[in-house]
């Protein structure tokens, strides 16, 4: 039998989201790379699958195209919400993720605001694989150098640069994220100061690659670049896909405020799929 999907994107950062919160939905590692190949499958960012949840509204469990989990995805979770507050017509929602309760609220001009709790900042927080100072890491890879490091439900390094059109991300993406200093591996963001709250910034996502817009990046983007006093702490994000309202408040949260669309519905036939 085929298995409806919702192909959804927040600033371009696209999703296919599965409702298994009352048929399951079996969508092991080799199911989730085909479903994300944009050639052979649907085509996505990330693989999204929405299951009970006691004490939350849902549990969104979050895979990328390569068959791993993530633990937290702002982007997907404005998207969720935009589909619980069309579902129930209440504009207060709790999206519970394997990082954490997020709470999101949907705003009167079809904005979505995301909660997406306190930045971790200590080093076996990120985490990284030794002792060091999270705001100038030593690490540098051909033309960028010294990021910060912070995790956002992820682990997140954002080097500030002069100028991020020109840079090569497409082959230093996958060597920082590797880079021996990141266990678990790292999102990897590159941010231009435009003004003291204005970033341009672009992403290569762990286990997705180069993507149109990236929340919990943009989020970590802002508090790192705060933490350096190169900008205040309410910033607007330019992404390739969007723009991003960026709060890190003084109680410590970082709201991220941003669109949803839906894009289309339809089904695939996830019985013997493999990779």
């Amino acid at each position: 039998m085929d298995t409806p999907f919702i192909k959804m994107h927040g600033c371009g950062n696209d999703f296919v989201v599965f409702d298994a919160r009352e048929r399951p939905v079996v969508l092991d590692a080799a199911r989730c790379m085909v479903v994300a190949d944009r050639r052979r499958g649907v085509g996505c960012d990330q693989v999204i699958v929405l299951e009970p949840c006691d004490g939350a509204d849902v549990f969104m469990r979050i895979r990328n195209p390569d068959g791993s989990e993530a633990g937290a995805c702002g982007n997907a979770t404005r998207c969720v919400a935009s589909l619980l507050g069309a579902e129930s017509g209440r504009r207060e929602l709790s999206i519970r993720t394997i990082s954490g309760t997020l709470p999101a609220r949907i705003g009167e001009d079809g904005l979505i605001s995301v909660g997406m709790g306190a930045p971790r900042l200590e080093w076996q927080q990120v985490p990284l694989d030794a002792p060091a100072d999270t705001l100038h890491l030593a690490l540098a890879e051909g033309p960028v150098a010294d990021p910060a490091a912070c995790s956002m439900g992820n682990p997140h390094a954002t080097f500030f640069v002069r100028d991020v059109a020109g840079l090569p991300l497409e082959s230093l993406g996958p060597k920082l994220e590797h880079a021996p200093v990141f266990p678990d591996r790292a999102n990897i963001g590159f941010a231009e100061i435009l003004a003291p709250d204005r970033i341009r910034l672009r992403v290569w996502e762990r286990g997705a690659g180069l993507t149109l817009a990236c929340g919990s990046g943009a989020c970590a983007a802002v508090v790192n670049a705060a933490r350096r006093g190169l900008t205040g702490r309410r910033i607007s994000v330019q992404v390739d896909g969007g723009v991003l309202e960026i709060d890190w408040r003084e109680s410590g949260q970082v709201v991220m405020t941003g669109p949803a669309a839906e894009v289309f519905r339809g089904s695939i036939a996830l019985d013997g799929m493999a990779a």
